[in-house]
């Protein structure tokens, strides 16, 4: 069965806009609380809710507040906090749910719901769909009693726990001094961390994106638009930068030249310094189908491999935890360092970064030439009824066009055809060792699509 509110990443869409509105979160906090209750081993059942710096985080907040007190829930407000927080603080605290309000790396208007187990994992399938059942027949949830009705506790001291817990994944003796770092924040949920870290460390910091108004976060800055931080870098000489997104869970650098690093490559000169130091589980990497196929060539060159999932930091990291993987991530820079943590952490894996730079004596710009990236593109197809992508995705012409390219590049290219789990897209991708090639199908197959609408 196929969920009906929540998608790859939680629930998501335009704040004020079915289904992230005032009365659905309401709804959402009572049905997650009464899922999450009858697991609880606790007297006092407690939720930690984060957000980002979106506007309508105050409204999502205190409509989530209220469903979860009315069903005997303790919430724990950490206010603007980034994502891996919150999932750190669940676990930390014994809380027996996390929420974090963020639309992640979407512009302001968007909001959404992330929800985190005890573990401070991301729900299964099934726990989302005991929810979703209760949303929709809110006659099955029960409210407590009058004297049961839970309580909202601003939790004052979770920025300072979440910085020592970054502190505590690299070592001791490591010290950021004499460098200078830009740390572009994309004026979102780690506008106060972000900056604060890097700096008790040692380094000079160069801060942008740090400035929130309810309405800026992401907007030509952060992880989605890298440009900012790369000018930042020339303009102030640094050693390199480092862009997070709205919610901090996601990593994009930069080296001393303002080259941007993407999240393959990191994957690449992180793999293989572990690798050097036994340090790596499982003989590799687990990456998403999105990942190049020159990462999958080179960790085959240095003798381990590349474990590909779905995209989505939650198919990683599920895929690291059955399969006893340490390090994953995706391209688009959510980097999963299983030692640590149990989602993607943009704070924490410039840590590490960092970590094997001062280790290895060499300068950023060493990251980026990893390995030859092989040519790829992405078509964002707007699908003009999104309900619809699934049925385009299974036309007949479409999967002729996707067989003819494929049959056409054989083992030189792949081909990536996806509806997208947030957005009313159809994303089409083809790589290939030969641009021209690569070119030449995506337009192909481009069209079919299209002409399936």
């Amino acid at each position: 069965m196929d969920t009906k509110y929540f998608g790859t990443d939680g629930i998501r869409t335009e704040a004020n806009t079915f289904p992230m509105t005032p009365d659905m979160a309401l709804r959402i906090g009572q049905a997650a609380g009464q899922v999450f209750r009858k697991m609880s081993p606790h007297a006092r059942p407690t939720v930690v809710i984060g957000k980002d710096t979106r506007l309508s985080g105050y409204m999502f907040e205190s409509a989530l507040q209220a469903g979860f007190t009315s069903v005997g829930f303790y919430c724990l407000q950490v206010g603007p906090l980034p994502t891996p927080a919150v999932a750190m603080l669940t676990r930390s605290l014994r809380a027996d749910l996390g929420l974090m309000i963020t639309a992640s790396h979407n512009p302001f208007q968007d909001n959404g719901i992330k929800l985190f187990t005890p573990d401070g994992i991301k729900l299964s399938k099934e726990k989302v769909l005991e929810i979703e059942h209760l949303i929709d027949n809110p006659s099955d949830i029960r409210l407590c009693k009058e004297d049961k009705i839970g309580r909202a506790v601003r939790l004052d001291d979770a920025v300072g726990r979440y910085i020592e817990f970054c502190k505590t994944s690299i070592p001791k003796e490591f010290g950021l001094h004499g460098m200078r770092i830009v740390v572009d924040c994309a004026n979102g949920a780690a506008y106060r961390i972000a900056p604060k870290i890097f700096w008790e460390l040692g380094a000079q910091v160069v801060r942008i994106g740090v400035a929130p108004d309810g309405l800026n976060i992401n907007r030509n800055c952060g992880a989605t638009s890298p440009e900012a931080m790369c000018r930042a870098v020339e303009q102030h000489g640094a050693n390199l930068g480092i862009a997070l997104d709205g919610d901090g869970d996601r990593l994009i650098m930069c080296d001393e030249h303002g080259n941007v690093i993407d999240g393959d490559q990191i994957l690449a000169f992180v793999g293989a310094h572990m690798q050097e130091k036994n340090q790596l589980k499982g003989n590799g990497v687990v990456a998403t189908v999105m990942s190049n196929m020159g990462l999958e060539r080179f960790l085959e060159d240095k003798g381990m491999h590349l474990h590909r999932t779905k995209v989505g930091d939650h198919y990683v990291e599920a895929a690291m935890r059955e399969n006893g993987y340490n390090l994953g991530g995706e391209s688009s820079g959510h980097l999963i360092f299983q030692d640590y943590a149990t989602t993607g952490d943009g704070i924490l894996a410039a840590l590490q970064v960092l970590n094997v730079l001062r280790q290895q004596g060499i300068p950023a710009s060493k990251i980026g030439k990893s390995f030859q990236p092989w040519p790829l593109k992405m078509e964002n197809l707007i699908v003009p009824d999104g309900a619809k992508a699934a049925k385009v995705l299974e036309k007949a012409s479409v999967k002729k066009a996707v067989e003819k390219a494929e049959k056409i590049l054989g083992d030189e290219g792949r081909v990536i055809l996806r509806k997208s789990g947030t957005e009313p897209l159809i994303r089409v991708t083809v790589e290939a060792q030969a641009e021209e090639q690569m070119l030449e199908q995506l337009g192909m197959i481009t069209q079919a699509v299209e002409a399936a609408f």
